[in-house]
């Protein structure tokens, strides 16, 4: 497998969940991964996992709301492999609420991880893409950032911004060769379904017939396969595009 082949990855968020299986994922195909993540100690065991495995990575502590760390970071990465061919903003945290119960210090933190932190990775990366010839940014957003759903307000306008960034972004450097597009999961079985299932008063089993057609919640899998064909030169002739991945939930309508 080597779809990937010697382009360098950086991946915020990965040393866990979707993250850590995209990392892997990419460094399976050939890809030269870089992982970040604020847990240094998840971070270093994925990429332990991929070194042991034959695959090519390395690992940095990484606070996505520093600005001043992603510019120290983007700088470090092309000066030691000399570009960054995909960014993967994949580092995210989940709250539900309802609306009156949301306080602003949720609000501001949420936002600062989910929306300045995606801005940020972009902000820092893309434009050293475009003068290398360009490249290919993955913003994971949710189905909460296209559809309504109770007690979401504040996540589900974090994945909106990341949404319609994403689209103005790949406006913006498309005539660079940089490609930005967007991937809408519905719950993946991680940690944050976990807590989705308990604050929603179910089971995580219980969640997968409620929430798709298809019977299951999607795997780290699901997402890693995805993202790996857009990140890849068969989606050299898609931008600007969002990706539902949500087993067929959106086509589910409740009534009565």
């Amino acid at each position: 497998m080597t779809r990937l082949q010697d382009k360098v990855v950086l991946v915020t968020g990965a040393a866990t969940g979707i993250g850590a299986a995209v990392a892997e994922r990419f460094a399976a195909e050939g890809a030269v991964v870089v992982a970040t993540d604020v847990d240094e100690l998840g971070g270093k065991t994925v990429v332990e996992r991929i070194t042991v495995a034959g695959g090519r990575a390395e690992f940095h502590v990484q606070d996505v709301v520093s600005e001043d760390r992603w510019r120290e970071l983007a700088d470090q990465v092309r000066a030691t492999h000399g570009r960054i061919d995909v960014l993967v903003n994949n580092a995210g945290i989940y709250i539900i609420a309802p609306l009156a119960e949301t306080t602003v210090e949720d609000w501001n933190r949420l936002m600062a991880v989910n929306v300045t932190g995606t801005f940020l990775g972009m902000k820092h990366v893309v434009p050293g893409m475009a003068e290398t010839g360009g490249g290919a940014v993955l913003n994971l957003s949710s189905i909460a950032g296209l559809v309504g759903v109770a007690g979401h307000t504040l996540y589900g306008a974090s994945k909106g911004a990341v949404r319609t960034m994403s689209k103005d972004v790949a406006a913006e450097y498309a005539a660079a060769n940089v490609r930005v597009n967007s991937v809408h999961p519905t719950y993946v079985k991680t940690a944050m379904a976990d807590y989705g299932a308990q604050t929603l008063g179910t089971t995580v089993d219980e969640l997968g017939p409620a929430l798709s057609p298809l019977g299951r919640l999607a795997g780290v899998a699901d997402v890693a396969n995805l993202l790996t064909f857009l990140a890849s030169d068969e989606a050299e002739y898609i931008t600007g595009s969002e990706y539902n991945l949500d087993g067929g939930g959106s086509t589910l309508l409740s009534v009565g």
